[in-house]
């Protein structure tokens, strides 16, 4: 069985998780790169990473959140995803709420947090779900581009059973050249699963949570029962 990942990951992990069975081999698609903005005073606005990419770049901009909350200048934190998550407590700092993806965040900060004022610091192809969801309930939104996603768009002449996918923009760089048909599919969430919706009717085993451990579980599992 021949899988190709859609992004680098360490050869021993998956020889580890997938066994000896299991050919994997692995390919960038995409290209980050941090920009280089002017840090600038966050006031008393709430933050938003959808990325751990933006986590990066935010802070090596320079920028300083303040978790001081008996001050008035606090800054309430809400991310996307464990990884997102884990990039913030790396520089030293907690989050008010963590959901699993833009969708669920969009609908509790309109149920819930509607009074207040958000900067989102996100990459030149961040999903667009709050700036066209937030804006309509007149809950203010900034978005601030930190980095910059490039679609490789690479040829790959080797065929393979299955293909694992990391992000939406991974999908559209791969399915630009090459063909989603005649092999099992997995995603890593709901987010990247629906964009290979737009590309494919084939099935689409996707992760329930955004986590590469819980992606190896799945496709173990799927590979068991075919």
């Amino acid at each position: 069985m021949n899988i190709l990942f859609t992004k680098n990951i360490d050869s021993e992990l998956l020889s580890k998780e997938l066994g000896n069975d299991i050919s994997a081999e692995c390919v960038e698609v995409i290209k980050i790169e941090n920009l280089e903005i002017e840090s600038f005073d966050l006031k008393n606005n709430s933050l938003i990473f959808t990325s751990l990419n933006g986590v990066k770049s935010f802070f090596e901009n320079g920028f300083k959140p303040n978790e001081d909350f008996t001050v008035k200048n606090y800054n309430k934190i809400y991310c996307v995803g464990e990884k997102t998550k884990k990039e913030l407590r790396k520089n030293g700092f907690g989050t008010f709420k963590v959901l699993k993806n833009a969708e669920t965040l969009s609908k509790f900060i309109i149920d819930h947090c509607s009074h207040e004022k958000f900067i989102h610091f996100c990459g030149n192809l961040a999903i667009d779900v709050l700036d066209k969801e937030l804006p309509l309930q007149n809950i203010s939104y900034k978005k601030v581009t930190v980095y910059k996603t490039e679609q490789l768009n690479p040829v790959i002449p080797e065929k393979y059973h299955a293909i694992v996918f990391f992000s939406p923009s991974g999908v559209r760089s791969f399915a630009k050249n090459n063909s989603l048909e005649n092999m099992l599919l997995f995603s890593i969430g709901e987010t990247t699963s629906k964009e290979l919706r737009k590309h494919t009717k084939s099935e689409i085993f996707t992760s329930r949570k955004n986590t590469l451990s819980n992606l190896l579980l799945i496709i173990k599992d799927t590979l068991k029962n075919i």
